[in-house]
């Protein structure tokens, strides 16, 4: 496991962090976004599938469970399991979309799908500070994920 520690001090710096995260993204990759209400995970979803040159912006998906938005060559599947416990979270489909080498998964609130996915996954915990500032805490297990981790630090030190 590799941990690291980057800040955004705004909507816009989220954005472009996310955005070249997303050159790092080729398909198969797991991601894990927490942090309270308002801490910035859709903002990050949504600099990602910006950046893969999605037409439509993801929105949160608290009500719809997960949405799925398609490129070219990938697909970005966006789950968000707020208010779900484990046992309410079999049916979603998670089989298929591992199967998809092309598929990028984002899950705000991801606890109760932890043991379900492989244990290759970035996990980001996103912390709020003073004012718009933000600490996105990193956690890699994994190979593919190392690579990840290390492509968010990268941007941010851009």
């Amino acid at each position: 496991m590799k941990t690291a520690e980057i800040s955004s001090s705004s909507r816009e710096q989220t954005l472009a962090l996310a955005a070249e995260f997303a050159g790092a993204l080729k398909g198969g990759e797991i991601v894990f976004l927490r942090g309270p209400i308002g801490a910035g995970k859709t903002v990050f979803v949504k600099g990602v599938a910006s950046a893969m040159g999605l037409k439509t912006s993801p929105t949160s998906a608290s009500f719809s469970l997960m949405k799925e938005y398609k490129n070219k060559s990938r697909r970005l599947f966006h789950i968000d399991l707020f208010r779900l416990e484990e046992g309410e979270v079999f049916n979603l489909g998670f089989e298929e979309m591992l199967e998809d080498e092309n598929a990028i998964i984002l899950a705000e609130w991801p606890d109760p799908i932890r043991r379900m996915l492989p244990q290759d996954r970035l996990e980001m915990d996103f912390i709020l500070q003073e004012g718009d500032e933000r600490t996105i805490r990193l956690s890699s297990f994994g190979r593919v994920s190392d690579a990840l981790l290390e492509a968010l630090c990268k941007a941010a030190n851009r």
